[in-house]
């Protein structure tokens, strides 16, 4: 029997719309919600890769327990008890430290997760705790810890309403946004230039993005706090600091004009590459322009300074005036409050055992996770838990963190799939996939562009041997931490029974127009409901900030000294750093087992500038080797002028080669490990986020002859 439903895609943080075609148990078709009130029947090929992992014959459906070199199904009941017993014995052995804990990605789209997920990993008590956010967006929750209180208030930018975006570090029309929920994102950078705004794209490689911008600017990585600092000083310098509406809440101003003093134009401009000239029309537009927005995003926040530039992002927006203002940098009003919720963020209470990498908000950066496990002595990692992560393919210098995994004593994955981290497990847990669970928008609802609010009911039931992830998660703590009792009463409505609570107690659950937004209300608007643009939010929504905001906290300023001596430093070379990219028909790692996503040429090539080919003997299609500090790859070159001379760009996700994998698929198209060249002592010295833009490498023509 065909039937028709109404889901969302999670596989990016676009959150498009969907409507999925079912005959009996198969998908028939995935395309564009046309009713949806965000994405107006926008998806991007991902999309329909959904129907790929419903049907995967990869996937795993059951539990499996590693038998000598091999694997054997298990109930889950057998699974619960190894896991449980096994992860006891080595907390009381060794203590709560013992047991490192890493969460992927895709935890971030995953309502049950959050609900559940997160509450059990924090509730085993370990300081090794780790995810994907210090491979990532970590220096913005910093920032929205550090200026306003809450790590999950992170403004953004306005774009249906600016008329000006300078965008640093990011590829949106590929991305579809990030930490900016942006359906349809090249409709929406149309729409600036086409009411008379401009799109400045300031990035090391020309990116399918500037397609769709008014002009390109090719920026040296890791440079960015340097130009965000010359524009800064240019807006002192010129009388341009006007912070309008908030200027009396704001605090910190004569410490920023003293910290930018180092930095003008002509100086900045020598070591990133933007003319000075340039820099200084780049702060007066950005000044005189009523509604205008400064943005940046991975290429800004994964660099050796990465927390300074998060800074000063907003900085920027806020002496200019543009910070909570309609056009410009503002906050999302999610049906789900969780700054009432959630944690509002921590910074160095405690460092990591080997490096002394600061832990924020109760966790470590992800680039200290395989030193802790094969480094003796007390306080070793014994044990790890994956959730929904692949990070010997995700965290700075993978192969180091590949031969570190056998040496724990024990190892559980929640993952659905046999991946090159999952390989390493005793056991491995697999959820239910996208469509055999509910959704609604949790987390990347705080990041909109515009306040709506969706509820999809799962399409498929899940089978009588399958588990979702948070009854996984629930089980597991009854086992491992007690409380069993609460535990089933906190499962007997599932998530929905909590999101119905959070929707009574948010912003619109006593709106008088729709009459107090429910989950039974959302069930009946199966496309979503559109609750209006942003709205300007401060300084009400500063949490045990007396109203006041602090543009200049000493975490920043006492940074500054290590940006001075880069500066002082920096100088032209022949060496060539290293950048990432993302891939529109690319999902990280774990969505490279669908064929048609990967068909077709392939993407695993390193971009190199023709004039740096030409010094290393290199022509199109040519295998060159890749080595920096930790290690060698060889990949095919692509000969291209979009990259600026001194850079090289090699996409992220890629390396499927790896013996003990069930990835059919991935396997033909396994390209290389960016990572098992990145570096992991190679991080922002403030908030120890791996720096994979900026890696010095060396290129050489011919094969690594030790792979």
């Amino acid at each position: 029997m065909t039937s028709t439903h109404q889901h969302t895609c999670t596989l990016c943080e676009a959150t498009c719309g969907i409507t999925v075609t079912v005959d009996g148990d198969r998908v028939t078709g995935i395309r564009g919600d046309e009713h949806d009130p965000f994405s107006r029947g926008y998806i991007c090929p991902k999309a329909t890769a959904l129907a790929d992992v419903h049907h995967d014959p990869d996937r795993l459906r059951h539990p499996l327990i590693k038998q000598g070199d091999g694997w054997r199904e298990a109930s889950w009941e057998e699974a619960f008890d190894l896991v449980a017993r096994r992860l006891k014995e080595i907390r009381r052995a060794h203590g709560k430290d013992a047991v490192a804990t890493h969460l992927g990605n895709p935890g971030a789209h995953n309502l049950g997760i959050l609900l559940y997920g997160l509450p059990f990993l924090r509730g085993l008590g370990s300081r090794n705790a780790y995810s994907s956010h210090s491979v990532d967006g970590l220096p913005h929750l910093l920032a929205a810890q550090q200026l306003f209180g809450h790590q999950l208030l992170i403004p953004v930018p306005d774009l249906d309403r600016t008329d000006l975006l300078i965008c640093l570090g990011a590829n949106p029309a590929v991305s579809h946004g990030s930490f900016l929920t942006a359906p349809n994102i090249k409709a929406r950078l149309k729409g600036i230039r086409e009411r008379g705004g401009r799109v400045v794209l300031i990035d090391p490689r020309r990116t399918e993005s500037a397609a769709h911008a008014s002009e390109h600017l090719f920026i040296r990585p890791g440079t960015d706090a340097i130009l965000l600092l010359a524009m800064m000083r240019v807006l002192f310098a010129e009388d341009l600091v006007r912070p309008g509406r908030l200027a009396a809440r704001l605090d910190g101003i004569a410490e920023l004009r003293a910290a930018a003093e180092d930095y003008p134009p002509e100086v900045a401009a020598e070591v990133t590459g933007v003319p000075a000239e340039r820099i200084r029309e780049l702060a007066r537009e950005l000044a005189r322009t009523p509604r205008a927005v400064v943005y940046g995003r991975i290429g800004v926040t994964t660099q050796e300074f990465g927390g300074l530039a998060a800074w000063l992002l907003v900085v920027l927006n806020a002496l200019t005036g543009h910070l909570d203002e309609p056009g410009g940098s503002m906050f999302g009003t999610p049906a789900v409050d969780l700054i009432g919720l959630a944690k509002p963020g921590s910074f160095g209470t405690f460092r990591s055992r080997v490096r002394g990498l600061p832990e924020f908000g109760g966790e470590l950066p992800v680039a200290a996770l395989a030193e802790e496990i094969d480094t003796p002595g007390a306080g070793r990692v014994r044990a790890l838990l994956t959730v929904a992560g692949n990070p010997v393919l995700s965290a700075p210098n993978g192969a180091r963190l590949d031969e570190a995994l056998p040496k724990l004593d024990f190892m559980v994955a929640i993952d659905f799939y046999l991946n090159e981290t999952t390989r390493h497990a005793d056991v491995i847990l697999p959820p239910t996939a996208h469509l055999e669970r509910s959704h609604y928008e949790l987390a990347l609802a705080a990041l909109s562009v515009r306040n709506v609010a969706k509820y999809a009911p799962p399409i498929f039931r899940r089978g009588r041997d399958q588990r979702h992830d948070w009854e996984i998660c629930l089980e597991l703590a009854s086992r491992i931490l007690g409380g069993g009792k609460l535990l089933r009463l906190l499962g007997r409505g599932g998530p929905e029974a909590m999101l119905a609570l959070g929707l009574r107690a948010g912003p619109y659950g006593l709106r008088r127009g729709l009459g107090g937004l429910s989950l039974r209300k959302l069930r009946g608007w199966p496309h979503g409901v559109d609750l209006g643009p942003l709205r300007r939010m401060l300084p009400g929504r500063l949490p045990g900030k007396g109203g006041r905001i602090d543009l200049a906290p000493r975490t920043y300023l006492d940074d500054l000294p290590r940006l001075r001596e880069r500066l002082a430093a920096a100088r032209q070379t022949d060496e060539l750093v290293l950048i990432g990219r993302r891939q529109l028909r690319s999902n990280n790692s774990w969505m490279h087992n669908s064929r048609r996503l990967v068909k077709g040429k392939p993407r695993c090539t390193l971009l190199v500038h023709p004039e740096d080919a030409r010094s290393r003997g290199l022509a199109e299609g040519d295998l060159a080797t890749l080595s920096s500090a930790v290690g060698e790859i060889t990949v095919p070159v692509e000969l291209t002028d979009s990259v600026m001379r001194g850079v090289v760009s090699l996409p992220h996700g890629w390396g499927h080669g790896r013996e003990g994998t069930r990835l059919r698929v991935a396997a033909e198209h396994a390209g290389v490990s960016v990572n098992d060249v990145t570096d992991d002592a190679f991080v922002d010295g403030l908030t120890g986020t791996a720096a994979f833009s900026g890696v010095r490498v060396r290129l050489r023509a011919g094969t690594d002859s030790r792979r």
